[in-house]
């Protein structure tokens, strides 16, 4: 499903008018384009910034990746957990994919030589994967790698309104779409209290290094 394809879901039966404008991100920084650039989405309720997993992936990157520099971009979005609430979600989440694909641009256009990763965690991955799947084909083809860590099953989507989170054809060979064991936000499992644990284990379960051992071979 598209970009214009979501945007056009979500206004129905919601008042969009009254969410929050979306603007474009900043152009690419002013000092001197880095080497690769992770461009991130965090998760359900955590505060503005890249959120615990996002950060883990970064430091495990750059750690990975010596002689490098790798900037980074927060996906600017709520990240709301008020998902009951059909005026606010999904629609704050099609902020974030505004925002993210508007980064992405932004950085192919500006910083022609930096390596693009895209990532995201829990809502964060969903708001990844439609960011990138409705990009020109040319921007497409700059993102180096996609990573995706827990990302919300289309069943769980679904019963929030928002269409399936598919990765688009162009990412083939080149994104990871990762769901630790037992996490039932991307299994698509019934709802446990071990299912809840298991989507919070990304940083510690081993998956968030070999994620960035992907990656750093994506930016070498």
């Amino acid at each position: 499903m598209g970009f214009h394809h979501l945007r056009r879901l979500i206004m129905v039966g919601a008042l969009v008018a009254s969410a929050p404008a979306i603007g474009l991100a900043p152009a690419a920084q002013a000092e001197p384009c880095p080497d690769a650039e992770v461009v991130f989405a965090r998760g359900s309720d955590e505060p503005p910034g890249l959120g615990t997993t996002g950060q883990a992936f970064v430091d495990a990157l750059r750690a990975q990746s010596a002689g490098k520099s790798i900037g980074v971009y927060p996906v600017n979005y709520p990240a709301t957990g008020d998902f009951e609430n059909k005026a606010v979600f999904p629609a704050t989440m099609f902020d974030g994919v505004g925002d993210a694909a508007a980064r992405v641009r932004a950085t192919a256009a500006n910083c022609p030589n930096t390596k693009i990763i895209v990532g995201g965690y829990s809502q964060g991955a969903a708001v990844a994967a439609y960011a990138t799947a409705d990009l020109p084909a040319d921007v497409q083809n700059r993102v180096a790698g996609l990573v995706l860590f827990g990302k919300p099953s289309a069943t769980l989507l679904a019963q929030y309104g928002a269409p399936p989170a598919n990765i688009a054809p162009a990412f083939a060979g080149k994104s990871l779409d990762l769901c630790a064991p037992a996490d039932n936000i991307c299994d698509g499992s019934p709802a446990s209290l071990l299912g809840s644990l298991a989507h919070a284990t990304y940083p510690y379960n081993g998956l968030v290094g070999a994620a960035a051992t992907a990656a750093a071979g994506r930016i070498a």
